[in-house]
């Protein structure tokens, strides 16, 4: 095996592990709560800081990942989630909404340092052109989320086996066997040899300002009913948890195949509605297109609300549909970042994508349960409606045809 391609299976193997123990966390921390009482409102505050410490630390990591090295930022963002795994095995009377907070804070951070260190690896390790850059960093993204969805699965049933705390203490030991094998990785990888400054963070070109802009309101447009509102409208339909943690694990498994999957499904080469080598891979057009598309899903489930269908089948068929849609606009953004991006600026421009994108999910998460307690369902899919448009929207500044980077 060539040394680049162990290592990039030792960035995509602790990215799974890691991947497993943050959708686990989110269903643990969701259902445990809802049993405990808490309005839906209430437990997506319980996200608040995950979410918001997210944004700071894409923005931040992105430079020091420039500065110390790829495999230190991964390395302390695998031991700062066990630490938030740890804290959560406290006996109930100490899990106040403070101290879970708290551990969400760091499994914000946490979570956030492990993704920018994976995907500007990706683009270390890629040496054969942008077409293997798209096929890689769709398998790493596409596999994280199909295996995110398996977390989803997984802490339904920790929950059921183990209880909250016991669970978590599992999961802490799957994320130590992540961080065993972030050592094998070469030191220094992805760092610059003239230390970026701070101020090299707010200087990058227009492109990434508005993919990272079309990249915020993507992400909103799932959150808002994703996080909080669709499983605990499944709840009060009837639905047992197990039933709902597993069809949210179907839904990101599927999600995470599609993104997989993308360079196939919507063709490695140019983007065709712009001038270029057949190796650019996707453009601007491609995701304005993508986006749009997203339109069609939401406002059939809205339609089929407006005539009286109102079944939990309507709406979860219909969200499959989205998925599909999602994923390929996902996986088109996640290699247009990497495709606007040098290789001294990659860790640095990834970082203050996934600031947005982190941002994107902030946004989402609050309103999930806001929109959700004050209108239902309905109005958390009607926000999304209003957030695929926005997405659009940035998405018509972007280069048909991608700039060219070193």
């Amino acid at each position: 095996m060539s040394s680049v391609l162990r290592q990039y299976l030792t960035i995509t193997g602790n990215y799974w592990l890691f991947t497993l123990t943050d959708g686990a966390i989110r269903m643990l921390v969701v259902l445990h709560f809802y049993q405990l009482g808490y309005t839906p409102f209430a437990i997506a505050m319980l996200f608040l800081f995950y979410e918001f410490f997210g944004i700071v630390t894409n923005f931040v990591g992105g430079w020091l990942g420039a500065r110390i090295g790829l495999n230190r930022t991964m390395q302390l963002g695998t031991g700062l989630q066990i630490l938030a795994l740890l804290m959560l095995t406290v006996p109930d009377a100490w899990l106040t909404v403070a101290w879970v907070m708290a551990a969400q804070a760091l499994s914000g951070v946490a979570k956030d340092l492990n993704k920018m260190s994976a995907k500007a690896g990706v683009k270390m390790v890629a040496r054969q052109g942008n077409s293997q850059l798209f096929r890689w960093v769709a398998w790493i993204t596409g596999s994280k989320n199909a295996l995110k969805g398996a977390g989803f699965f997984l802490g339904s049933l920790l929950l059921a086996w183990l209880g909250f705390q016991g669970a978590m203490g599992a999961l802490a030991a799957m994320v130590g066997i992540g961080f065993i094998m972030t050592l094998t990785l070469p030191a220094g990888m992805g760092a610059i040899r003239q230390k970026a400054a701070f101020g090299q963070m707010f200087a990058r070109e227009p492109a990434i300002h508005w993919l990272s802009g079309a990249r915020v309101f993507l992400f909103a447009s799932r959150d808002v009913w994703f996080v909080v509102a669709l499983p605990v409208f499944l709840v009060s339909m009837g639905w047992d948890f197990h039933w709902v943690g597993a069809y949210l694990a179907l839904w990101v498994v599927g999600y995470g195949i599609v993104q997989a999957l993308a360079p196939r499904l919507i063709g490695a080469q140019r983007d065709r509605n712009g001038p270029g080598p057949a190796d650019d891979g996707p453009g601007g057009r491609t995701a304005i297109g993508w986006s749009l598309a997203l339109i069609l899903p939401l406002g059939a489930i809205l339609a089929a609300f407006s005539l009286g269908l109102t079944s939990a089948w309507v709406i979860t068929l219909g969200l499959a549909c989205y998925g599909v849609i999602f994923a390929i606009n996902s996986a088109t953004h996640s290699f247009l970042i990497l495709r606007y991006s040098s290789n001294d600026k990659a860790s640095m421009n990834v970082g203050f994508y996934y600031a947005a994108n982190a941002a994107g999910r902030l946004l989402g998460t609050v309103l999930s349960g806001l929109s959700y307690q004050t209108i239902g369902i309905t109005g958390s899919l009607a926000v999304a409606l209003v957030f695929v448009l926005l997405a659009a929207g940035f998405s018509l500044r972007l280069p048909a045809v991608e700039p060219r980077t070193g």
